[in-house]
């Protein structure tokens, strides 16, 4: 079985577009085909949160590691650029003379902030799920002890968790009639997206180990795309204020439709059909590029949304509009690149530690065979770096 799963790598792209569309609807607007289609892409996140656990659950799946040595990769992964992405966010709102939510920063550094409604945004908006994941971290060696050993269990807890979703989105009835309240216990309590997670370390066991039933890839994304396009006529029917509008249904509903698509793209690498040239499918070098970038996107693109509207304001509906969309997305996105580049592979590998022996200098040489055998492990945790998802929000 395959470490490296690309195909997964070029999908956090189009994840993170869904999310960056989201907003740049909500807040910029005025494109009257592309803006309702986005109006619900938060959805994204959901995406990200499925795919965390199948990441992790096929990459640590019969390579346990220390929970302290699981932690440290984690935080080496997301909080170098957590907190450069929150001292910009705070910059940004003091440049346009915004209150400064100095306390929220504050727990969100320790990605605690969405366990109450006050600190949820932290001190940057977009770090919300950060909080989550941190959460899931704290759960997942634990999980995968559990569910590891236990391969009859597997699809009956993807089944469940799968479930829970819409069971939870309907339990928006019996919640407090403030959309705000409800949003949080809904949509921004870690609790309410565990079930996505434990889907996706449920669902990613399974298609390692070879016990889920084949997904064609071009159905899964059919299926995604039609429940995005299901969501337009429901929100002209529902206010999204009500508990059965579809702004919840968004976020808690879809995590099965996900997983498929994960596991359809995840099958077509195992058995090496996916496009592989540059430039070609969700395997090839841009779209895996692409898929690097995407969390530092998510990070800063709703700063620079929010520095537009306050210095120039909304756009006029139509052209004007596409301009300033085209601009704050590719703008964020090149900035996205150069922070990879200069920032998060760089405090990643910094934090990670370079792996040398204690006194290495005065080391023995090491027997050519040695070498080999190291060099082998050195790719092999290379490929399993690069299959491990950058968090995004």
């Amino acid at each position: 079985m395959p470490s490296r799963l690309p195909s997964l790598t070029g999908l956090r792209f189009w994840a993170a577009l869904l999310v960056v569309l989201y907003h740049l609807s909500r807040k910029v607007g005025g494109l009257p085909v592309l803006d309702p289609l986005a109006w619900y892409g938060r959805s994204g996140v959901t995406f990200f949160f499925v795919l965390s656990g199948f990441v992790l659950a096929w990459t640590y799946d019969g390579s346990p590691v220390p929970a302290g040595a699981f932690a440290r990769r984690r935080f080496a992964r997301i909080w170098p650029l957590h907190v450069l992405s929150t001292v910009l966010s705070l910059g940004a709102d003091a440049a346009i003379g915004t209150a400064l939510p100095v306390a929220a920063a504050l727990w969100s550094l320790l990605l605690v902030h969405p366990w109450a409604p006050a600190t949820v945004y932290g001190g940057n908006p977009a770090s919300w799920s950060l909080g989550a994941e941190a959460w899931f971290y704290l759960l997942f060696p634990l999980l995968l002890r559990v569910l590891a050993p236990r391969r009859r269990a597997w699809l009956p807890v993807a089944a469940v968790c799968t479930a829970l979703g819409p069971a939870l989105w309907a339990a928006g009835a019996l919640l407090p009639a403030d959309p705000t309240v409800r949003g949080w216990l809904l949509d921004y309590l870690p609790l309410a997206r565990t079930p996505q997670f434990v889907l996706g370390v449920a669902v990613g066991l399974a298609v390692r180990h070879g016990l889920f039933p084949r997904v064609r890839f071009g159905v899964a994304a059919a299926a995604v795309a039609g429940w995005h396009l299901l969501l337009v006529p429901w929100h002209a029917a529902v206010p999204d204020g009500l508990w059965w509008g579809p702004y919840s249904a968004s976020q808690l509903v879809p995590a099965a439709l996900f997983a498929a698509l994960l596991v359809a793209a995840a099958q077509r690498d195992a058995a090496g059909s996916a496009p592989r040239l540059p430039g070609q499918g969700l395997a090839g070098r841009t779209a895996v590029r692409l898929g690097e970038w995407s969390y530092a996107w998510y990070l800063v693109h709703e700063i620079g949304i929010r520095c537009w509207l306050a210095e120039l304001g909304r756009p006029a509906p139509g052209a004007a509009a596409l301009g300033v969309w085209l601009l704050l997305a590719g703008g964020s996105l090149v900035v996205a690149a150069g922070l990879f580049r200069w920032v998060e592979r760089p405090c990643e590998r910094l934090l990670r530690g370079s792996g040398r022996r204690p006194g290495g200098n005065a080391a023995a040489p090491l027997p050519a065979r040695a070498v080999r055998v190291v060099r082998q492990r050195r790719r092999a945790a290379a490929d399993q770096a690069s299959v491990e998802p950058s968090r995004l929000t």
